[in-house]
């Protein structure tokens, strides 16, 4: 075959994996899907089916960020864990995975925590986030969340969905959006904004969230179930999507 022929099939064939997103979101959100760069820490129950969402739907510049290793007990909610992945680093499982979707994208997988390399504002520079046009947060911990959107609300020209508490719910009716500062009944928004009183600092912008309103239940370890950590990684994506 010849090389204009090969490079004018596979385009059709790209064109085609896309042709419901452009259906729905018009050519001008496409084209935008092609340029805007977003990167997810925490690559887990909610930010690993973020990930796929957005490259489904045709985002091609993606940063993953994730320092775990896939567990076995993992397999019940997060995207990249199958028996096949144990033990591998969940970002180079994920990376796999979405150029399985779409092998022209850009994916960039970095297999660290946010903040292990010294102070957060130093770990900051180191991932370039000034470069970026989203950022989603979907970290677990409450130091490196805080310290994470405090100092991505001060860069210009970024958007920031971060993601609450998706464990111990059940039912995913109750997932919804709001804003920071104003998000009740999450026991991981109050204790970022405990943590952001305590260091008399404030995000210099507003931070939309995705929660649950359920009130969490009573378990002795942390459950939770993929029908509702998926729909929370499925909202930020939908978030970035209507923000392009």
């Amino acid at each position: 075959m010849h090389i204009s022929n090969f490079y004018c099939n596979f385009a059709a064939v790209m064109e085609e994996y896309f042709m419901r997103s452009a259906a729905l979101l018009g050519s001008d959100t496409m084209e935008a899907l092609q340029t805007k760069r977003v990167i997810i820490f925490g690559v887990g129950g909610v930010g690993s089916w973020c990930a796929e969402a957005l490259v489904r739907t045709g985002l091609t510049h993606l940063t993953i960020v994730d320092g775990d290793r896939v567990q076995p007990s993992n397999i019940n909610r997060q995207l990249p864990a199958i028996r096949a992945t144990i033990g591998l680093p969940k970002v180079e499982a994920l990376r796999e995975r979405l150029l399985s979707i779409n092998p022209e994208a850009e994916i960039t997988a970095i297999a660290e925590y946010y903040g292990q390399n010294g102070l957060a504002k130093e770990t900051a520079y180191d991932f370039h986030l000034s470069s970026f046009d989203f950022l989603i947060d979907a970290i677990d911990d409450v130091r490196a969340k805080t310290d994470l959107l405090l100092f991505a609300s001060h860069l210009r020209g970024m958007k920031i969905f971060s993601s609450m508490g998706a464990a111990l719910r059940l039912d995913p009716t109750q997932i919804t959006t709001g804003e920071l500062m104003t998000v009740k009944g999450d026991a991981l928004a109050r204790a970022v904004r405990e943590r952001m009183k305590r260091l008399n600092r404030k995000p210099y912008k507003k931070i939309r969230c995705v929660y649950s309103s359920e009130q969490a239940q009573k378990c002795d370890t942390r459950g939770s179930l993929m029908q509702v950590t998926a729909v929370f990684g499925c909202t930020l994506a939908s978030m970035v999507i209507g923000n392009v």
